[in-house]
């Protein structure tokens, strides 16, 4: 995948949560909020959400990197760095 910048990571969080929770309010979402809590993902919701990233972007998303999945500002960032 090509690299993404903050909007387009942020769009791809955005749709790619919609696709698991499609009533999901991102009006409600804050950078640092966390987002199972916020949406209220449950694990199998998170590893979904996991595993359509990785096959959105071609990147091996391993669970030692769950932590900085935590949150939308630190899921972006994330997509950002592993895609330059």
């Amino acid at each position: 995948m090509t690299s993404l910048d903050s909007a387009q990571a942020l769009a791809m969080v955005q749709e790619s949560v919609t696709r698991i929770v499609p009533d999901a309010d991102f009006t409600t979402v804050g950078p640092e909020d966390r987002l199972r809590d916020v949406l209220e993902l449950d694990s199998l919701d998170f590893l979904s959400l996991v595993e359509l990233l990785s096959e959105r972007t071609g990147l091996d998303i391993d669970e030692d990197d769950y932590p900085e999945l935590a949150t939308l500002a630190g899921t972006v960032r994330f997509l950002v760095e592993r895609t330059r």
